[in-house]
């Protein structure tokens, strides 16, 4: 009579463990064999920023065309190396890339939103990030943004605004008017001398604002709407050319 032999639990497990590692090998070998079919790039925060888009990204990949990409064998692209290329793009806040399983290399990245423009003749023009980067000029595009002015500029341009302790504060500056829809669309210059002394130049009113240096910005944009809700529409919007914020709970008008 034949003997039923009972394969016991153990062996089991063992030999679907080796099954698995089988199809695990037979996969990588197939991965690693495949070429790259297209890159895939997608851009985060692009509404109105149009610095950089998905043609400057991808000729950063390829070293503008000198290391052609689509086609290659995947074991001869080095997609650190390639993410580091394009992490160089200062528009650029962050970027990830790496390869799915249709054999497409996607690049995930999200740039950075200027809020303020650099205009002054001594210095190169440019731009200040959300984040408090400086940024360069772009010949692709101009955004609407604050105006930065004056000689503090000089020094503003050395570093990103978080890197000192002057350039935070001209960076809490601008996040509050930024943060703020009335005075992101009141404000449309900022000049700021060597002493940090700020003026401020409006969008529709021709008074300028002496707002002393960027501290206590919440009391004084307080008393500065003060001015413009309740004192300029009683004595005319163009009566004064002047209004002064330095001195504590008082507005001085000429």
């Amino acid at each position: 009579m034949l003997k039923k032999i009972r394969i016991g639990k153990g062996v089991k497990i063992i030999a679907a463990a080796v099954v698995l590692l089988s199809v695990i090998s037979f996969a990588e070998r197939k991965q690693g064999a495949e070429v790259c079919k297209d890159i895939v790039v997608k851009l985060d925060n692009q509404y109105d920023n149009f610095f950089i888009d998905e043609n400057d990204i991808i000729a950063l990949m390829t070293d503008d065309g000198d290391d052609i990409i689509i086609g290659k064998d995947f074991e001869e692209i080095n997609l650190k190396t390639i993410e580091e290329r394009v992490r160089t793009q200062k528009f650029l806040q962050k970027a990830e890339i790496y390869k799915d399983l249709k054999g497409n290399i996607l690049v995930n990245a999200k740039l950075r939103r200027p809020f303020a423009r650099i205009v002054e003749p001594s210095v190169p023009r440019g731009y200040i990030s959300t984040d408090g980067v400086v940024l360069p000029p772009s010949s692709k595009y101009t955004s609407r943004t604050i105006i930065l002015s004056g000689s503090f500029m000089k020094e503003l341009v050395k570093s990103d605004l978080t890197a000192t302790e002057e350039g935070q504060k001209i960076y809490e500056l601008l996040k509050f008017i930024d943060g703020d829809k009335f005075w992101k669309a009141q404000i449309a210059q900022i000049d700021i001398d060597k002493k940090m002394n700020v003026l401020i130049y409006p969008q529709v009113t021709k008074q300028i604002v002496e707002f002393g240096q960027p501290d206590d910005l919440e009391a004084k944009f307080k008393k500065l709407k003060v001015f413009y809700k309740q004192i300029l529409p009683q004595k005319g919007w163009n009566t004064y050319e002047r209004v002064n914020l330095k001195y504590k709970d008082q507005i001085i008008a000429e």
